[in-house]
């Protein structure tokens, strides 16, 4: 059997170009200069690559390193509802569907200097059977990479799934602040109660969270009528500014609309978990080419997607409509 001609520049590549077909076949009808490239030999050699969390860091060590921003922390479910078995696809909630779904969940860590300039560093794959392990597991896991890897974010940022007390210890021992949502059930103050029996004033209020310390929390209302709590360990940061840190978390949402829309992230339809953790990887790497021609050529990845099929479309109506 002959050694697949695919390759992680190759697989990337395509994944930058294409904007509908995904799948080992498409890529082998269009390969240039490689007749002999299968669709079998592409899929064989995705399942057993080993793209890693690290080689994440590795593309985006640079532009991290560069410039001072804060962590921040979220998850996307990439939705395996209509596939059949498929390994590493778990029963959990996404936010996106407000609702409980069949799909493979990844917790991502994003360097972010402004709300328009971010950059994802991290990621870990939620799949408890195989490790037994927590998206607050991983949490704690990217925030001990983080600080090995030098970094001192000005703060660290995250919904209030990731507040949990072991979270914000952890956050606390390795010597930074948070700004993160809080449950309304949280119990604060002595004697202990919960935010949601509080009445806090817009200025927010300096208070003790039950087995952590002194915290200064704010009440937000939403449009939709929820009350959001958010809570922060500067208890010197005023209401504008805990907000201003709150706010971007948008960016990660960003994120996970451009990988989806713009990079192939959730379009692999291969069963091996392997293969599924390789095609996740390689479509954060695609972004990461992206994003760097986004900075260099003031391009959005949308419109980088339209330039490539724009020719294609121009020649394909001038010929309509000449018949």
């Amino acid at each position: 059997m002959s050694r697949s001609k695919c390759s992680r520049e190759l697989y990337c590549s395509f994944l930058d170009v294409t904007a509908t077909r995904y799948s080992a076949l498409s890529l082998s009808e269009v390969a240039p200069d490689n007749p002999s490239l299968s669709h079998d030999s592409i899929s064989r050699w995705l399942a057993t690559e080993q793209v890693q969390p690290k080689d994440l860091w590795a593309a985006a060590k640079k532009e991290v390193h560069s410039s001072p921003g804060i962590l921040v922390f979220d998850d996307v479910v990439i939705d395996k509802s209509r596939s059949g078995k498929m390994e590493l696809v778990n029963w959990q909630y996404a936010g996106s569907n407000h609702d409980v779904v069949k799909g493979i969940g990844v917790v991502n860590a994003l360097w972010q200097t402004s709300k328009e300039q971010y950059i994802p560093m991290d990621y870990r794959i939620w799949n408890p059977p195989e490790d037994g392990r927590t998206k607050n597991d991983h949490f704690r896991d990217m925030l001990s990479s983080t600080k090995v890897r030098g970094l001192h974010p000005d703060m660290v940022v995250a919904d209030s799934w990731y507040s949990s007390l072991k979270n914000l210890k952890a956050v606390r021992s390795h010597g930074w602040d948070w700004v993160m949502g809080l449950r309304s059930n949280r119990l604060v103050g002595k004697p202990h109660q919960q935010l949601k029996e509080l009445d806090i004033p817009d200025e927010g209020l300096v208070t003790y969270l039950k087995g952590y310390g002194w915290v200064r929390v704010f009440r937000f209302a939403a449009k939709n009528g929820r009350t959001d709590y958010v809570g922060t360990s500067r208890t010197d940061l005023s209401r504008e500014q805990v907000k201003g840190y709150f706010e971007r978390r948008w960016s990660v949402e960003v994120l996970h609309r451009e990988l989806k829309q713009t990079c192939g992230l959730a379009r692999c339809q291969a069963k091996r978990g392997r293969a599924q953790r390789n095609h996740i990887g390689l479509s954060m790497l695609t972004w990461i080419q992206k994003h760097k021609r986004r900075l260099t050529d003031q391009t959005t990845l949308y419109q980088q997607d339209w330039e490539v099929i724009k020719p294609g479309i121009q020649l394909a109506l001038a010929a309509r409509l000449r018949c």
